[in-house]
């Protein structure tokens, strides 16, 4: 696999975090993180939306990512924050498709056993882990955390599909 540049989103309304990392088998490059805020005391629903559309949009076009991974809906007891939760997510991968981008989805149980070895680990290890395999000099927040712990993820369920292929090929056919 060569390098490849992917843009993970970790989606919410208020605030959508999202992490860019060029990634080369199992060899990162930290390229940029951030978190996209939404004003809920002065801005309506559709306008907010609107946000996190156009700035994942400026985010692509300024990162020019390969691939989108982004973290799947988690339903909880609040159906209106899962609602709320999933339109943001909607619109984030709108943009993706806008700038014909393949999508890629995981768990937040999925990503955090990838990250940290464990589905149920908290924020602080997440945010620790990404730390220590970006070489980050510091610790980021919880929303870009969460998007570069999604790329992460997303890079090692490739290299297993990738690997998978290449152990069942043999002899110019497949086994």
């Amino acid at each position: 696999m060569s390098e490849i540049r992917i843009i993970g989103i970790d989606p919410g309304l208020r605030q959508t975090g999202f992490g860019v990392v060029d990634c080369d088998k199992n060899e990162f490059a930290y390229v940029s993180s951030g978190v996209i805020k939404t004003n809920s005391d002065k801005l309506n629903l559709p306008e907010r939306l609107k946000i996190i559309f156009d700035e994942v949009c400026e985010t692509i076009l300024k990162f020019n990512p390969k691939q989108m991974c982004i973290e799947k809906t988690f339903v909880n007891m609040n159906a209106n924050s899962s609602l709320a939760l999933g339109q943001a997510r909607g619109v984030a991968m709108a943009a993706a498709i806008h700038h014909e981008l393949p999508i890629f989805e995981y768990t937040a149980l999925q990503i955090k056993k990838s990250v940290v070895g464990n589905g149920h680990a908290d924020k602080i290890q997440v945010q620790s882990m990404v730390q220590k395999l970006l070489n980050l000099p510091e610790m980021l927040g919880p929303d870009s955390s969460d998007a570069l712990a999604c790329v992460l993820c997303h890079n090692q369920v490739m290299q297993i599909k990738k690997d998978n292929l290449t152990m069942n090929f043999r002899g110019g056919r497949m086994l």
